[in-house]
């Protein structure tokens, strides 16, 4: 049907009247729900609203193809999803007051939350991410051989995002049951499709992805229902992804405060004409199925069921600020485990302990799956699953497209399912394109809601092998910023191993650095077996009193040699092995022991690692120092290629001549 044509035809023959009346008061609740939460927004007693009035149909006939074990994530406009999956609409009240008994304990609002007992997963601002989210989900459905699917929301102006088109093309090439629903409502805040994109239909580009696509009028709902019914049916039995546009319109501002001046008056009068519910009830009325007073009834029930949740509501507590309880929220708590660690010790270089500590883990966790660009019969550039496609098949050691940022929220989504996954960076520097999902989903997602995000990424990193601006950067500062993820970084093939094993085990998301000037160079007799070495716990590599040294990764490989070279005697050393969380124990002891102070570090010193523990000292040893704090750290240029510009770019010259000046001082 033309989307600017006002027709609307209803074929309700195939449907009871039950059924069609049940559909009614599922249309008309989120609407009732919507227009009372319109009055509280006036009244200060809801911050932020984005109506979804006009757009009912869609939340509602989507959710009501769906069983109810099949995960839907929705966005702002699709109440009709939560009142559809039945969600006590008192802590619906109470998550929008940012009262406790809402869903994120009043630390985040609207529908940025998920609920595993209603299989609903909610979006966060960035809006792309969620359609790669579900793509994690539909892979675990495959892989556990469930008949099962969900659904992702966006809207017309999410399209434009990258991520859109990474998880379209992901979805494809795996053969995933998603249904991708576009939500085609005219506008993106107050950007019309005109200069949003070129194509006639949305629904078009699903042909560059070898997909099957379908256009449905988003303000029928019998149209809705009856088309994804058998759209469901058929991906249930054969799985794959199918993008639907729905044509609809949004007849309210993006949110209640930009209203909609920007709107022709014409074309809100148009889509007025269409309202789903009006015209819907309207079809009712005239076939005789439902009459006035009925409809009166419905509406005063439902009126008053909203006024009775909203009472709970008013009696339910706002959250009051207790600091320990907000970072103990942060991560999910680890299970200790304990092992028989072997006696029996071989030599490994640290790129065959990664790979030994990969083995392990994938064979003590059926559920935890590979990812990563060419790391199947490859086996990576580095060659450290090289064997595993053998070993453990293709399904759980994936070879991905080239799409950092679909591949990491693809990890989200199977955590959300129960599974675990590990992603490998192909070089850390090219994290950079899936920056948002790890530090605007994976790191919050426990915080906001309790849903853990048990993955692992690995990061091949570092200079001094000639590889330029782009394949050899130390970015573990990017990330220890940001709440909620752990950071390792080993020196050492024994560390490697155990602290791997600790990522894998950990159901929070890590970042694993891994030094590739050390993958082939360092090598040392390691424990065979399984064993773990704990995260958060620095290791004092050597003891002294004199002066301590702090570092992490190759450069305290570089240390450590320089210390044995110039014979310095009465010197400590502290591997810091994990960055976050921090061993600020270990750290502080040392230093108010030695008085004297160095920090190396391979990164560049600006908001690196040295910079924050230096700022840490300082605050908390100042009276035991004897000298002023030192940080080494590299050029604040990017990283060369020409051997001779990296040895001058990297910092362990100049820690030489300031270890000397240190100890003199």
């Amino acid at each position: 049907m033309d989307h600017l044509s006002t027709e609307m035809i209803f074929d309700s023959e195939a449907y009871s009247n039950d059924f069609l009346i049940n559909l009614y008061k599922s249309l008309l609740k989120p609407r009732l729900i919507e227009e009372k939460m319109l009055i509280l927004l006036r009244q200060g007693k809801i911050s932020k609203w984005f109506a979804g009035i006009g757009q009912e149909a869609i939340a509602v006939g989507v959710t009501s193809v769906l069983k109810e074990d099949e995960y839907v994530l929705p966005m702002h406009r699709n109440l009709g999803v939560f009142t559809s999956r039945n969600i006590p609409l008192h802590r619906l009240f109470s998550q929008w007051q940012g009262k406790m008994n809402g869903f994120t304990k009043g630390r985040d609002r609207s529908f940025h939350f998920g609920s595993q007992e209603y299989k609903i997963i909610g979006m966060i601002s960035h809006l792309g991410p969620q359609m790669g989210v579900a793509n994690g989900i539909a892979l675990a459905h495959k892989l556990k051989r469930e008949n099962k699917l969900c659904a992702v929301f966006t809207g017309e102006g999410g399209t434009s995002e990258g991520d859109f088109h990474e998880a379209l093309n992901i979805a494809s090439v795996w053969d995933l049951p998603v249904l991708f629903c576009i939500e085609n409502n005219g506008y993106g805040l107050s950007t019309p499709t005109d200069e949003q994109y070129r194509c006639e239909h949305l629904a078009d580009r699903a042909k560059g992805y070898g997909m099957e696509s379908h256009i449905i009028d988003g303000n029928n709902i019998l149209e809705i229902h009856s088309k994804l019914s058998n759209i469901a049916k058929e991906v249930r039995e054969n799985p794959r992804p199918v993008l639907i546009e729905f044509k609809t319109f949004r007849m309210r501002g993006h949110e209640e405060a930009s209203g909609t001046a920007y709107v022709p008056d014409e074309l809100l009068a148009h889509w007025q004409q269409k309202d789903p519910i009006v015209r819907y009830e309207k079809h009712l009325l005239d076939c005789g199925i439902l009459n006035w007073d009925w409809a009166e009834h419905i509406k005063w029930e439902i009126k008053q069921d909203i006024e009775a949740h909203l009472a709970i509501t008013a009696e339910d507590d706002f959250p009051k600020f207790i600091e320990t309880t907000e970072l103990n929220d942060v991560f999910q708590s680890v299970e200790d485990q304990l092992f028989e660690i072997s006696e029996e010790k071989t030599e490994l270089r640290f790129i065959d302990a990664i790979s030994d500590a990969l083995k392990i883990g994938m064979r003590k966790f059926p559920n935890l799956i590979l990812m990563g660009q060419d790391i199947a019969d490859y086996g990576g550039v580095f060659k450290i699953t090289k064997g595993f496609a053998e070993e453990f098949g293709k399904e759980r050691v994936r070879n991905t497209p080239i799409c950092e940022s679909g591949i990491i929220e693809v990890a989200a989504g199977l955590s959300i399912s129960g599974m675990k996954a590990i992603v490998e960076m192909q070089f850390a520097d090219f994290v950079s394109s899936g920056f948002n999902p790890i530090v605007n989903y994976l790191a919050k997602q426990h915080y906001r809601w309790g849903q853990n995000a048990d993955v692992v990424i690995r990061m091949p990193c570092g200079a001094g092998v000639g590889a330029g601006p782009f394949h050899s950067q130390s970015n573990e500062a990017w990330f220890t910023k940001v709440a909620g993820l752990k950071v390792l970084y080993p020196s050492n093939a024994s560390d490697a191993k155990g602290l791997l094993l600790a990522a894998i085990n950990d159901p929070n998301p890590v970042l694993f650095f891994e030094h590739k000037a050390l993958y082939r160079t360092q090598k040392e007799d390691i424990c065979t077996g399984h064993y773990i070495t704990d995260i958060g716990k620095a290791n004092i590599v050597k003891s002294g009193s004199k002066l301590t040294i702090i570092s992490y990764g190759a450069a305290l490989q570089e240390a450590s040699k320089i210390v044995e070279e110039e014979s310095y005697e009465n010197v400590e050393i502290i591997d810091l092995r994990t960055l976050q969380p921090l061993d600020t124990k270990t750290i502080l002891t040392s230093v108010k022991k030695t008085g004297k102070v160095i920090i190396l570090t391979e990164d560049s010193l600006f908001g690196s690692m040295a910079s924050e523990i230096a700022a840490q000292i300082s605050e908390n040893c100042f009276k035991f120092l004897d000298a002023p704090v030192f940080r080494i750290g590299s050029l604040e240029t990017p990283i060369p290629f020409n051997s001779a510009l990296e040895t001058g770019y990297l910092p362990y010259q100049r820690f030489q001549e300031k270890i000397k000046e240190l100890i003199e001082y």
